[in-house]
């Protein structure tokens, strides 16, 4: 007998068509330098279970024209606190976020997320992202 899927595929696609709060920027000044953001109390919820996660995420980036507002930052940031989405979603979420409203040279950011169950987990995205098609 088929085992039944835990995981859907609307688990998958949880929380990434959600509108977030806009990122403003201000303009940059000087070339060349690298910004790293942390924010140490980032929370979100499993789509699937509704157990809150709880993690560091690090944002970095070298700016180009622009640099991220930090007080908009915070608030996109917090409208994750409730949200059902996978931990790998939120970072790729967030990148493609800071990427669209900054327009940076480059971009990192990083979820270190805590153990639930005993299992912790860290995701790492980057752009611009490498060439190549995405397997389904």
């Amino acid at each position: 007998m088929p085992k039944s899927r835990r995981y859907t595929p609307e688990h998958a696609r949880a929380g990434l068509a959600v509108r977030f709060p806009e990122i403003e920027t201000w303009p940059n000044q000087f070339p060349g330098y690298e910004i790293v953001v942390d924010d140490p109390e980032f929370t979100s919820v499993c789509p699937k279970t509704g157990l809150p996660d709880f993690g560091t995420l690090t944002i970095r980036y070298m700016p180009d024209r622009h640099c991220l507002e930090l007080k908009s930052l915070k608030e996109y940031l917090q409208a994750y606190r409730n949200l059902g989405i996978f931990q790998e979603n939120i970072v790729n979420r967030v990148l493609e976020d800071v990427v669209r409203w900054a327009k940076p040279v480059w971009a990192e950011v990083k979820g270190d997320f805590r153990p639930r169950g005993g299992i912790s987990t860290v995701v790492v995205a980057r752009w611009p992202r490498p060439k190549g098609k995405r397997k389904a």
